[in-house]
């Protein structure tokens, strides 16, 4: 029987090399794996397009797209994750010390709907009492999937000749928050900063509070593969499983990185995080941040309803204690 052909798309991680490069395969499935894009072309290729069977999305996209009855579905794979204190990126000639300081000001982000930005407004909010309302927003991308702001947001779109960083640095906006390391901090730029200048230490602190380790990406389906073929994901969840098994086997050998502290650094992350950071499925910690992120996208205005994690993401049950062990 010939194999079910699938293209998917992801990054180009260590937890996926094995798929990537036919060391695990998925039972039945033939992969086509692309992982030369940035996540946000990948991410609108996905979700506008329809361009890839599978692909890893951003999770808050991923939300807006099912609220508004788009055809996809999610499979509970977690492939980023990343905690966002060192993240958001202050011009330090404004006078921002603490978060409660950016309040009634301007603030760049890439693009409004990021898994990054969600997860930081929801913070801000929560955490250090900065609602997301009191900031005006300036957008530089346009949504991966578009949706009807609220009256009381005010989220404006930057014109094409506009870039967030430059604009941050010049002193137009206040602050960036950004998915990642913006090029004047990496320059040394000395008119840029970060909000927080301690991160690490406000992201261990954040985790021993709260236990999350923040979810990024999930693993999108198009419905029609699961209609015709119901057997899918539950073979894609165990080979990314395999796959992820595999990458945390290789890594821990400190002779493949060329970090004199790797090894350290790998035991503080154990200590500190447990030893599978990046676990998939539906465990209570995951339902747990998953849960919190349809929170926050509805209290910014990104979807309309609460939706049920039921509704979210496809059953990879194949029954209590079975698989475990393998039985002729």
């Amino acid at each position: 029987m010939a194999k079910l052909k699938l293209t998917l798309a992801v990054g180009d991680y260590e937890i996926v090399r094995a798929l990537k490069e036919g060391t695990i395969e998925a039972d039945g499935i033939e992969l086509n794996v692309m992982t030369n894009m940035d996540s946000t072309t990948r991410h609108w290729r996905f979700l506008r397009n329809g361009d890839f069977d599978v692909a890893e999305c951003s999770c808050s996209s991923y939300l807006v797209a099912r609220d508004q009855g788009m055809p996809f579905d999610g499979i509970p794979i977690f492939l980023h994750r990343r905690f966002r204190h060192g993240f958001i990126f202050i011009n330090t000639h404004k006078g921002i010390k603490k978060p409660e300081d950016l309040k009634g000001r301007k603030v760049g982000v890439k693009q409004y709907q990021s898994s990054a930005q969600l997860w930081m407004r929801g913070l801000l909010e929560h955490q250090y009492r900065v609602p997301h309302r009191s900031i005006e927003w300036f957008s530089e991308l346009d949504e991966s999937i578009e949706f009807e702001k609220p009256d009381d947001l005010h989220l404006e779109r930057l014109p094409n000749n506009k870039s967030v960083e430059k604009m941050l640095v010049s002193g137009e906006l206040d602050a960036v928050m950004h998915p990642d390391l913006i090029q004047p901090l990496i320059d040394g730029d000395k008119r840029v900063g970060r909000l927080f200048s301690n991160f690490k230490e406000e992201e261990k602190a954040f985790f021993r509070r709260t236990g999350i380790f923040p979810i990024m990406h999930v693993l999108g389906i198009k419905r029609e593969i699961v209609k015709n073929n119901p057997w899918v994901p539950i073979n894609l969840y165990h080979a990314f499983n395999e796959a992820k098994a595999l990458a945390m086997k290789r890594m821990v050998n400190p002779r493949i990185i060329p970090l004199a502290w790797y090894r350290e650094a790998w035991e503080e992350q154990e200590n500190i995080l447990g030893l599978d950071p990046w676990e998939y499925g539906m465990t209570k910690n995951n339902e747990k941040q998953l849960k919190l992120l349809v929170d926050f996208s509805r209290e910014q205005g990104m979807i309309k309803r609460d939706i049920s994690l039921d509704e979210l993401f496809l059953s990879v049950n194949q029954g209590r204690k079975r698989g475990d062990v393998f039985r002729v």
